[in-house]
């Protein structure tokens, strides 16, 4: 155990995964959607593979006891990815960002619902509190005088990306009794990549030289990270470096402003807090109550950063 190699790297993912948002909003106007996830999944591969074979782990990554337990998460969290892609397209990547971290209390109450995980008041009543704080959120969106239909289609996506990955997260939750990080990581980019080839009849295209490096760094930047979440908990709990997740929301203020010249509404700021506030008391509860994540969030394959 290395508690502060854990946190680098957990870091260093972080801001990988809010890189690669940042490098799909670039291109969001342009390309289509089923393009960059295939692209997103595809070049993925190579960091990952490399990683598996590194550690002589390339044949567990196909061995499974529920192959249809893995196509069921496989698509929900290419849907996820779909719709997340879609919301940095019409938002700004911090509002983007910010909505995502609804993320884990979405999946606690997917847990109880589905799992049969029991939720006691405590930690409902964080749900509550986060799902008031992306109500704050989407106000802008949806109800701001000056809005477009656009900005509204953004954080619609954004909310059902949200919901989509916690659902995935609750099926890996669910196959973690019989499934290696291993086989669900690389199974997941795997059947992604080839999903998101059903778009091709809607119209891809032949993107510009940049278009295309973009294309190309999105899905390596997005593999690089997924190995620093996997290592990150190999060095330290869940509990221990899981919080640091939510510096995503510092890089995504940095990027956005830096990059595309975007700057985060007050309400934005507000609801974001609130959806934060909430899933560190999550994470800390559970860690008090001796609910280990580890699996989880090492197999975790989030759209945009990592889902905490």
């Amino acid at each position: 155990m290395n508690i502060f190699l854990g946190i680098a790297l957990q870091l260093g993912a972080t801001f990988s995964f809010t890189v690669m948002g940042a490098l799909v909003r670039f291109v969001g106007g342009r390309v289509p959607l089923g393009e960059q996830v295939f692209t997103r999944s595809f070049f993925a591969l190579i960091p990952l593979v490399a990683m598996l074979l590194w550690r002589n782990q390339l044949a567990s990554a196909f061995r499974t006891k529920n192959p249809f337990g893995h196509v069921r998460r496989g698509l929900t969290g290419v849907i996820a990815m779909v719709c997340m892609f879609a919301a940095l397209a019409r938002l700004p990547l911090v509002d983007a960002t910010a909505i995502g971290f609804a993320t884990p209390l979405i999946n606690v109450a997917l847990a109880a619902i589905f799992l049969g995980e029991k939720v006691h008041v405590f930690r409902w009543s964080a749900v509550a509190v986060g799902f008031l704080g992306v109500l704050v959120m989407l106000l802008p969106h949806l109800f701001g005088a000056e809005r477009e239909a656009t900005s509204a289609a953004g954080a619609l996506y954004a909310v059902a990306g949200a919901f989509l990955t916690a659902a995935a997260m609750t099926q890996v939750r669910h196959m973690s009794a019989t499934e290696t990080t291993a086989s669900l990581v690389f199974s997941f980019s795997l059947i992604a990549t080839i999903a998101s080839l059903a778009s091709i009849p809607w119209g891809w295209i032949k993107p510009s030289p940049m278009d295309s490096l973009v294309l190309f760094l999105t899905g390596i930047v997005g593999g690089i990270a997924q190995i620093m979440i996997t290592e990150s908990y190999r060095h330290a709990g869940a509990g221990t470096v899981a919080p640091f997740s939510y510096t995503a929301m510092l890089w995504s203020i940095a990027i956005g402003f830096f990059f595309f010249g975007e700057v985060p509404e007050a309400v934005v700021l507000m609801g974001a807090g609130l959806v934060i506030a909430a899933g560190l008391f999550v994470i800390f509860r559970e860690r008090s109550l001796g609910i280990d994540r580890t699996l989880e969030r090492e197999a975790e394959t989030p759209p945009v950063g990592p889902a905490v």
